[in-house]
């Protein structure tokens, strides 16, 4: 396993630094000035601009690196899709959660018909390289055609009481969104 690096050339901070205000940030619902606050709580004097392109840097590495190291998802999934308005145009955020509560795989696209559901499943499998036994979707049809051709032994439910586990995956999505709408009107 590669060592992280302690410094990055051309950065004015370790990379503890870094990686710790990466993480806060994709971790937890705070705004890159809050985390801003709490660095300065630490006596680090950094830039929320320096925060963004950290992240814009460094944030999709960092997250593969996590992606490896996690554990085998279990076999149950809840496949969900709920719709984002970006830049004024609908867009639709397509999400896998395990039983555990573990997302899986993300993904933005503007249709929400069988072919965007066959994309869906066909990059969440290649991602995990593990097929499920079960899966539980609400009651979008797009769902069962894409199941059919794509993940023909596996057992498709579709209930809305029973993919709860996916829809409360959404809440911190929702919750950004809200505050982003928040930040735009004052």
């Amino acid at each position: 396993m590669p060592t992280e690096p302690t410094t990055y050339p051309g950065y004015r901070f370790p990379a503890e630094v870094i990686h710790h205000a990466i993480w806060l940030y994709h971790t937890f619902i705070l705004s890159l000035r809050d985390i801003e606050l709490i660095l300065a709580e630490r006596g680090l004097l950094v830039s929320y601009e320096s925060i963004r392109r950290w992240c814009l840097c460094f944030g999709t590495e960092l997250a593969a690196r996590l992606r490896k190291r996690r554990p085998r998802p279990s076999d149950t999934w809840h496949l969900d899709e709920v719709y984002l308005k970006i830049n004024g145009e609908l867009f639709y955020l397509w999400r896998a959660v395990d039983q555990h509560g573990v997302v899986l795989d993300i993904l933005v696209q503007e249709r929400r018909n069988a072919t965007a559901a066959k994309r869906f499943f066909k990059r969440l499998l290649a991602g995990l390289k593990y097929k499920p036994r079960k899966i539980i979707t609400d009651g979008l049809r797009s769902y069962g055609v894409a199941q059919r051709e794509v993940l023909s032994g596996v057992r498709h439910r579709t209930s809305r009481y029973l993919n709860n586990r996916a829809e409360n995956s959404h809440r911190p999505t929702r919750r950004r969104e809200r505050q982003m709408q928040r930040d735009c009107v004052a």
